[in-house]
């Protein structure tokens, strides 16, 4: 599995995920499950755990695990390959913590306090994850209580201006609880607040004992460690001093996306017990994704991952805009200017790579980084032609294709061919004949359940010819 997604360069999610693949292949293609291919698999895949810095201890636990279930005599031809198969993604997934855990907000106001060390990405993820909620219709406010690192209230307020987020702060008082207090009265107003805390170094009794102050008085509902992934297995030990000293009630992992030591922070953190809500895979705001061990092994296994792809769509458009496209859906309409809001949603989702990485069956398709690469760009210039149609052509883009003369206007101001304009057209009534196909389908209902399975296979396999295979034409 190559994440170009989970961003360039060398990850676990490559190795291990190569490896994870070729194993299940290997041992659903054997005739026999014998001593020497059963310990060329372990051999592979301690190697890949290894370079994904998963705890020695836990390697050799699993590996013996794994022996044992292939010899079991008890087992025998195709249901022995079938219950090693699923005994290897089973504890693969108890690696990586087990079930989810969802960080779920309670009725009442929600306060939740962000605590780390420095460099962990405090101040960016709460950013993050105040954007998350906010696009689910959270009234949502940052409150910055770092008052030790100069930066952090400047950085603080910039990221809430970026991202349409209420933020308060005081950089001329230095004390953090008193700080609160200034805001109280106007925090009440709102359903979710995010409360940036100081770091240090390590550790330290002084940061023990500021951040027990502010929870005293805060009373936060959540209580989440922010550590970056590269800091691997030393990730166990950070969490179990959190946890004893401040009362930690999740974690938020960030820089998955460009280290090899990812692995070690997450079975670090299943092996204490600290939930992971959610991992950073990258700089942007919306590069923020809820943490399931089930769809990550199924996203390592190159089986995609639609429910994380949902919630990303969910994560760049806000609860208003997605009830009107679900009205618009209902109805089977859609005009350019919805497509452009498509568009500009896509775009923030991330790269054609990680999107393909997400979509069953996508992750498998040969179609190279540089083919991906060269869509975005024509993307692009596909915005660039609905910008050049009138309001008429925009509303009723079928007239467009009745006269010559409207697509060379079009590609005209646009700067590209007609050839381009064509292709945009015909990828429009793709979209259209896929939201025909959606019609009957419940609206009200969380996106993953709006369609029935009938209907998803029928649509995935259209959008499979025409939609991102047909992009490559």
């Amino acid at each position: 599995m190559r994440v170009r997604g989970l961003a360039g360069g060398a990850n676990m999610f490559e190795k291990l995920s190569s490896v994870l693949k070729k194993t299940t292949d290997r041992i659903a293609n054997a005739m026999f499950l014998d001593k020497d291919l059963v310990d060329s698999i372990v051999r592979d895949l301690q190697r890949a755990l290894i370079e994904a810095d998963v705890n020695v201890v836990l390697i050799k636990e699993l590996s013996e695990k794994i022996k044992k279930v292939a010899f079991d005599e008890r087992l025998k031809g195709v249901e022995k390959k079938e219950h090693l198969i699923k005994f290897l993604h089973d504890e693969i997934k108890s690696l990586l913590g087990g079930e989810q855990r969802t960080l779920t907000l309670i009725k009442e106001q929600n306060r939740i306090m962000l605590l780390g060390l420095y460099g962990a990405g405090k101040t960016t993820t709460i950013s993050k994850l105040g954007n998350y909620f906010a696009k689910r219709g959270k009234k949502v406010a940052l409150i910055g209580l770092d008052v030790h690192r100069p930066a952090a209230t400047d950085q603080l307020e910039q990221l809430g201006k970026q991202n349409n987020l209420t933020v308060f702060t005081d950089k001329k008082e230095k004390n953090a609880v008193k700080i609160y207090k200034e805001f109280q009265d106007k925090l009440e107003k709102f359903d979710l607040v995010l409360i940036d805390t100081a770091g240090r170094d390590a550790l330290s009794d002084d940061l023990i004992k500021e951040l027990k102050d502010i929870s005293q008085f805060v009373k936060p509902t959540e209580s989440i460690l922010v550590m970056p992934a590269d800091i691997g297995q030393a990730a166990k030990r950070q969490a179990e001093e959190f946890q004893k000293s401040a009362h930690i009630t999740g974690v938020i992992i960030t820089r998955m996306d460009s280290t090899a030591k990812a692995g070690g922070a997450l079975t670090a953190c299943a092996e204490t017990k600290a939930p992971v809500y959610f991992i950073g895979v990258g700089e942007k705001v919306n590069d923020l994704e809820s943490f399931d061990p089930e769809s990550f092994i199924s996203r390592l296994l190159g089986m995609g991952d639609l429910k994380s792809l949902i919630e990303k769509v969910q994560s760049v458009t806000d609860e208003g805009k997605q009830e009107k496209m679900r009205e618009k859906m209902s109805k089977g309409e859609l005009s350019m200017d919805d497509l452009v809001d498509q568009l500009d949603s896509l775009n923030q989702i991330g790269s054609f790579a990680k999107i393909k990485e997400m979509i069953p069956g996508f992750s498998n398709a040969k179609i190279s980084d540089e083919q991906l690469e060269t869509q975005q760009d024509k993307i692009k210039r596909w915005k660039f032609a609905i910008q050049s149609m009138t309001a008429e052509e925009k509303q009723n883009p079928a007239i467009i294709q009745k006269e010559t003369s409207r697509i060379q206007r079009i590609a005209h101001g646009a700067g590209i061919t007609t050839s381009e304009v064509r292709a945009l057209l015909k990828q429009y009534e793709v979209l259209k004949e896929f939201m025909k196909m959606g019609q009957g389908a419940d609206m009200n209902s969380a996106p993953e359940n709006m369609f029935s399975q009938k209907q998803m296979m029928k649509m995935a396999k259209k959008l499979g010819r025409k939609g991102m295979k047909g992009l490559m034409k």
